[in-house]
């Protein structure tokens, strides 16, 4: 039902489409003689350079039959108008996805090539080829590194300094927050260099039914209400694994870092400004708040044998059918993972989604923000960076990927979302301090804790250490607020 909604509104939309109009011709200009030949000559010649100003002034609000402007450059994302500019436009572009499960005619929702389908009804002769990696994080930014890169990319880790460099801009801050939502998530200098592909929300997704089964009545506010669900789930059935940690995928592990900001603070400045000058940030608080009550409920959830008996043989792919099937109890995951739990099996209903376990001050929060944002590569030909905007404003406007995905709305005014948490209050992370929007990037590479930045063999480290028995879990947090604090004094950031 959702790719006939989705293919009948972009055929409506295509069906109501006019084609682009073309401007008229250059004038002549006029040519006046003299008595003199010399002075006819130099008419002449004046004549024709006026005559090649005003073509060239014309041909700047002229179209070609392809759909681009000869002069005028490229149409910019607040300006073009999706079904009515450039429907004839000729051009091949990539796009390079973290999102291998489209690939598969099984999945469960809609796949790449049926939202390429969709997106052909409306620009028939842009073709985009799509290529897929699961180790996403770290090749895309090999892909950047190499300078030979594809047409549009989702942002990886990089310094907002370096935006420029590989991406082109979609536009001013101010212009582009009348467009999109989290329109500063990529923005540097007062420019937005990416437009989000969706929009998540931090909790855990989860088995209804297991955790009912279980005896578990009401979900879990605080860490030590979550580790007493997962025992309750491990004595009603040993054969369910209560929390699935994903450890051998490796940046599964990154996600517990996002739950340390608004989910365990119910701060917005935490993580872009506070963090930055905090004195021990992983320090215990003693109200089972902050980065110390996130990171503490993987390490007990693991000493108490309330995970996978082997974490190294952990299957990211396989787990999505367990958990619909009920042979595992949850996992620490954005929303953006919710639809493929859903898809994954016939067990689409038993699939729930829930609050991180952290309460501060009788309220919980959780993170509402943009997940990988489309960029389109600054070194692309004009033809290509025009189509890489139509397909992105496609997919943002048209598409309904974001809807599809579970997310949160991008689309500015939208409201359209399957998501919602009762009593919790979603809140936007606030940006960094202006002259510090690269420094929790510098301490992170002072530190090399990787802290919101693909940190995921320092979450590892949690999941061994606590297998082991090996270090206590305040030594470790003592190591790591040890590294933090070096960190900001090599780096000069003063402390409070």
């Amino acid at each position: 039902m959702k790719l006939q909604r989705l293919l009948s509104a972009t055929l409506m939309m295509a069906m109501a489409t006019g084609t682009v109009a073309c401007g008229n011709g250059a004038t002549a200009a006029e040519t006046k003689t003299s008595e003199s030949e010399e002075t006819v000559v130099a008419e002449d010649a004046a004549a024709e350079t006026e005559a090649s100003e005003e073509t060239a002034q014309e041909s700047q609000e002229t179209e070609t039959e392809e759909g681009t402007s000869e002069t005028e450059g490229i149409k910019s994302y607040a300006d073009l108008t999706l079904g009515e500019d450039f429907t004839d436009l000729t051009a091949e572009i990539s796009f390079f996805s973290n999102r291998t499960d489209l690939d598969s005619e099984d999945y469960g929702g809609t796949n790449w090539k049926q939202y390429l389908d969709a997106f052909n009804q409306l620009y028939p002769n842009i073709s985009v080829n799509i290529i897929t990696d699961t180790n996403y994080a770290e090749d895309a930014k090999t892909h950047l590194q190499s300078g030979d890169y594809e047409t549009v990319l989702l942002i990886p880790s990089i310094d907002k300094a370096d935006l420029s460099s590989y991406f082109e801009s979609y536009g001013s801050l101010d212009e582009m927050s009348t467009q999109i939502n989290y329109a500063d998530h990529w923005e540097y200098q007062g420019e937005v260099y990416g437009v989000p592909s969706t929009a998540t929300a931090q909790g855990i997704v989860y088995n209804k039914r297991v955790f009912e089964e279980a005896g578990v009545t009401e979900l879990p506010k605080t860490p030590e209400e979550f580790i007493g669900a997962l025992q309750k789930i491990k004595d009603y059935n040993n054969d369910i694994i209560p929390l699935y940690t994903n450890y051998a995928a490796g940046w599964t592990m990154g996600s517990w870092d996002d739950y340390t900001g608004i989910s365990a603070t119910g701060d917005a400045d935490f993580t872009n400004r506070t963090l930055l000058h905090e004195k021990d940030p992983f320090r215990d608080y003693g109200d089972q708040t902050h980065p110390y009550a996130v990171y503490k409920i993987l390490y007990d959830a693991v000493a108490k044998g309330l995970t996978e008996d082997d974490y190294s043989t952990t299957d990211w792919e396989g787990c999505k059918g367990m958990i619909n099937r009920g042979e595992i109890g949850c996992m620490v995951l954005g929303s953006w993972a919710y639809p493929q739990m859903e898809a994954a099996g016939e067990n689409a209903e038993d699939i729930g989604y829930m609050p991180f376990p952290v309460t501060v001050d009788g309220k919980q929060y959780a993170l509402a923000g943009p997940d990988y944002c489309y960029g389109i590569n600054v070194n692309a030909s004009d033809d290509e960076k025009q189509a890489a905007l139509i397909f992105v404003k496609w997919m943002t406007e048209l598409s309904g990927f974001v809807y599809n995905e579970d997310g949160l709305p991008i689309k500015a005014g939208s409201t359209e979302t399957k998501l919602s948490f009762d009593n919790v209050t979603f809140l936007q992370e606030s940006p960094a301090a202006t002259g510090e929007e690269d420094l929790l990037n510098e301490l992170n590479a002072e530190s090399e804790l990787n802290y919101r930045a693909g940190g995921d063999r320092r979450i590892q480290l949690i999941i061994e250490h606590a297998s082991m028995g090996d270090m206590e879990f305040d030594d470790i947090m003592n190591e790591w607020n040890e590294k933090w604090t070096a960190a900001q004094e090599a780096c000069g950031v003063a402390t409070q």
